[in-house]
């Protein structure tokens, strides 16, 4: 059952800023895998941008936003071997989240040069 649904829209330009101006930034906000996956890219501040948008995203779908005990670097977006993207919760942060007994996260990332944007839909046990 569909229990949530989050949008997130974010300026590159601002990522941008934010990892190149502030100090410990990137590794506050992504894990290493996410890291390493963007540093490998072109255009890579597209996708932490898309990255960091389905993490908003996510909080939006959760319903409560942002919980105490989550951490942004513990909401983790990967691929899986088609290239599909998907999302971990780690640590603390998939501790704190255990209680909303998600079965599922559906996400869809989408970026151009200057805007990166995110969907997430949550599933839940019935």
């Amino acid at each position: 059952m569909i229990t949530g649904v989050g949008i997130d829209i974010t300026e590159v330009e601002r990522m941008a800023s934010g990892i190149n101006q502030e100090a410990g930034f990137r590794e506050l906000v992504f894990t290493k895998k996410e890291i390493d996956y963007c540093e490998s890219k072109t255009n890579k501040f597209e996708h932490y941008a898309a990255r960091f948008a389905a993490k908003e995203a996510f909080l939006k779908a959760i319903g409560t936003g942002w919980k105490q005990g989550t951490s942004f670097n513990e909401i983790e977006i990967i691929h899986d071997n088609e290239g599909k993207p998907k999302m971990n919760l780690l640590g603390e942060t998939a501790n704190t989240l255990s209680s909303l007994h998600i079965s599922k996260i559906l996400i869809s990332l989408s970026h151009i040069k200057s805007l990166a944007t995110a969907i997430v839909i949550i599933e839940k046990q019935s």
